[in-house]
């Protein structure tokens, strides 16, 4: 698996382990192994110009998505791409968003994010461990299952995906304090 990483923004982060979160999710979803991805790492600035120009929302978001060419997502084994490179998309995550959130909701549950359970004040006494890799890795997984079709527009989608998600996580969580590295 291909997985090209850019920082550009300003931020220190690990790339190797969002690579190697990216490429857990993949495998996990059985993505062909010859499968293409490209990561991008932006500052809020110009989160904010792409979240305006493709998604007509102000201010930077978190993680943004664009799969290539709908007809050439590979959702995993039950489609076969003929052994050929299969080219899913880029990610493109705000490290400064993702560090901001990670303060306020302390979790990558999205439980603990909706409605009356948004803390008021930053979460630091609910979970102290939880940090901005943390919240890169979650959001990494959230950009590849975008790529790969899901989404979370309608009520039965989101549970879905978060479902999905959350069992991605929490089986890089497992293995990456195992100690293994990638897959």
């Amino acid at each position: 698996m291909s997985i090209e990483i850019a920082n550009e923004s300003g931020f220190d982060v690990d790339a190797d382990a969002i690579v190697a979160v990216a490429r857990h999710a993949l495998v996990q979803m059985g993505v062909n192994p010859l499968a293409e991805l490209s990561v991008l790492l932006v500052d809020s600035d110009y989160m904010a110009e792409l979240n305006h120009r493709w998604m007509d929302k102000d201010g930077p978001t978190d993680v943004l998505a664009f799969p290539m060419d709908e007809d050439t997502i590979d959702h995993g084994p039950s489609e076969s791409s003929g052994g050929q490179p299969s080219l899913l998309g880029d990610i493109v995550l705000c490290p400064e968003v993702a560090a901001a959130q990670a303060l306020r909701y302390g979790s990558a549950d999205p439980r603990m994010r909706t409605g009356d359970n948004v803390p008021d004040a930053p979460a630091s006494g609910l979970h102290g461990d939880y940090g901005t890799a943390d919240e890169l890795s979650m959001l990494t997984i959230h950009g590849v299952l975008h790529l790969l079709g899901y989404d979370h527009a309608e009520p039965e989608e989101e549970r879905e995906m978060f479902a999905l998600q959350g069992k991605l996580l929490e089986s890089w969580q497992a293995r990456a304090a195992g100690g293994a590295s990638g897959s």
